[in-house]
C-alpha cells in the first residue's frame, strides 16, 4: 500500500486516481500529524509526501519517519511546486527522501519511480525476513552446538574415566600373566624346550597387549581439552633423550640436538611426539650400523615444509633425521594410519598406533607433519608448528 500525504484534497484525489489506475492500493493523509498516526498502525511500501504543508512540513515528517525503527526503510518521494530551489532538494534527500520531484510532473515518469521504489522496498523486506530467519536459525544452531559441546565434554570426561579404569583392569591380569609365566619359565621349564617356546609366546603376546593398551590409552587422552603453554622445545627434547637413555645405550646410538625456540605447545603431548619419533628411529635402525639421530629446528615464514628461514618467523620447523632402514615413499600416507605397519611383528615390534598419535598431536597444535625417506637410506620427519596458536589462526595456511 502507498501513502499520499498532502494538505490539498485535489492533489490527494488526482494522485490517488493515478495510482489506482495502475492497480496500487492507496491510503491518504491531509497533514503530517495524520500521516504519522497512520504509519504507526499500517505498513506502507512507499510514501509520496508534499513538502509545503501547514503545521509540520514534509521535511519534518520525513525526519520523524526515518527515525522510527518500524518505518525507517519506507522509501519517501517528495513532491513540491513551491520549494524547487536546490537547497530544498538537498534538504529533502538529507531528511530521508529517496527522490524529489517538482510540479508539474510527468505521470509516466512518476509511475516508473513508484514501481521501482515499491519493488525495491519489497525486495529489501524479503531480504530482511530471510536475514532474520537465518539469524534465528544460526542462534538455534549455536544453542544446539553449545548443548552438544557440553554433552561431548561430559562424554569425553566419562570416556577418560572409563579408559583409565579399563586400562588398569586390563593391565593388572596381563602383568600377572607375564610375571607368573616368567617364574614358570625360569624355575620349571629349563629342560623342556617345547614348553619353553610356547610360554615365551605367551609372554610376548602379553607384553604386546600391554603396549597396545598403553598406546590406545594415550590416543584417547588426545580428546582432553588442550592447555597451551609457552615452553622451551629444547627442554622437551632433552627430557625425552634422558627417558630413552637405556635404549639409546643398548643400541650404541648417537643423538645430536641443536637449539630450539620457545613455542606455544601442550608440553606432555609434544614430549610424546619426540618420544615416539626417537623410539622409531632406534627401533628401525640397521643391524650392522649404530643409529645416528639428529634433531634440529629453525624459524620459518609460513606453515610450509619448504618455507624460507626467518629469524622473526611465526612458525617453527623441526626435523628428526636418522640413518635407519627407511621406507619406500609410496607408503608415506600409510605410515600415519592407525594399525598400519610396513613390517611384520616378527621383524619389528610395535602396535601401529605411534605415528597416528604423532600426527594427531601435531594437527591439534595447528601444525603439519610429513616424512622424507628412501629404503636403506634413513628417514627424516619434518614438523611445522606455529610459534603462537593465535598466529596459526591468522596466517596458518597449509602449504607443501
Amino acid at each position: 500500500m502507498i501513502l499520499i500525504v498532502d494538505d490539498k484534497r485535489e492533489n490527494l484525489y488526482s494522485l490517488k486516481t493515478l495510482l489506482q489506475l495502475h492497480v496500487y492500493e492507496v491510503d491518504t493523509a491531509s497533514s503530517g500529524e495524520e500521516s504519522l498516526k497512520k504509519i504507526l498502525k499500517q505498513e506502507y511500501e512507499l510514501i509520496i509526501l508534499d513538502v509545503q504543508m501547514p503545521g509540520m512540513d514534509g521535511f519534518e515528517v520525513a525526519e520523524i519517519i526515518s527515525g522510527y525503527s518500524r518505518s525507517k526503510d519506507i522509501p519517501i518521494i517528495f513532491l513540491s511546486a513551491v520549494n524547487i530551489d536546490k537547497r530544498f532538494i538537498t534538504r529533502g534527500y538529507s531528511s530521508g527522501g529517496v527522490d524529489y520531484i517538482t510540479k508539474p510532473f510527468d505521470p509516466d515518469v512518476l509511475m516508473m519511480k513508484v514501481k521501482t521504489f515499491t519493488r525495491l522496498y519489497k525486495q529489501t523486506k524479503e531480504l530482511n525476513d530471510i536475514k532474520h530467519l537465518l539469524e534465528q536459525k544460526v542462534e538455534e544452531r549455536t544453542r544446539a552446538l553449545v548443548d552438544a559441546n557440553k554433552k561431548l565434554e561430559m562424554s569425553n570426561a566419562e570416556l577418560q574415566q572409563y579408559a583409565s579404569i579399563a586400562s588398569h583392569d586390563l593391565q593388572e591380569p596381563l602383568r600377572k600373566i607375564t610375571t607368573f609365566s616368567r617364574l614358570i619359565l625360569d624355575r620349571f621349564l629349563l629342560d623342556l624346550p617345547t614348553a619353553t617356546q610356547y610360554l615365551r609366546k605367551v609372554i610376548s603376546s602379553s607384553e604386546r597387549m600391554q603396549n597396545l593398551i598403553n598406546d590406545l590409552l594415550n590416543y584417547s587422552k588426545l580428546s582432553i581439552v588442550p592447555k597451551f603453554t609457552l615452553f622451551d622445545i629444547g627442554q622437551l627434547v632433552q627430557e625425552t633423550v634422558v627417558d630413552l637413555e637405556l635404549l639409546i645405550s643398548e643400541k650404541k646410538a648417537v643423538v645430536e640436538t641443536g637449539t630450539f625456540p620457545e613455542v606455544e605447545v601442550i608440553p606432555d603431548q609434544i614430549r610424546q611426539v619426540f618420544q615416539n619419533l626417537i623410539s622409531n628411529a632406534l627401533k628401525f635402525s640397521k643391524k650392522d650400523i649404530a643409529p645416528k639421530i639428529v634433531l634440529s629446528s629453525e624459524l620459518v615464514e609460513a606453515k610450509s615444509f619448504s618455507a624460507n628461514v626467518s629469524a622473526k618467523g611465526d612458525f617453527c620447523r623441526i626435523t628428526i633425521s636418522d640413518n635407519g632402514i627407511g621406507f619406500n615413499d609410496k607408503y608415506l600416507d600409510k605410515i600415519f594410519t592407525m594399525f598400519q605397519r610396513l613390517h611384520t611383528r616378527e621383524e619389528y615390534a610395535g602396535t601401529g598406533i605411534g605415528l597416528t598419535i604423532v600426527k594427531k598431536i601435531v594437527e591439534r597444535h595447528s601444525g603439519i607433519i610429513t616424512a622424507d625417506s628412501k629404503e636403506g637410506e634413513g628417514t627424516t620427519f619434518i614438523i611445522v608448528l606455529p610459534v603462537r596458536q593465535r598466529q596459526a589462526k591468522i596466517t596458518g595456511i597449509d602449504k607443501i
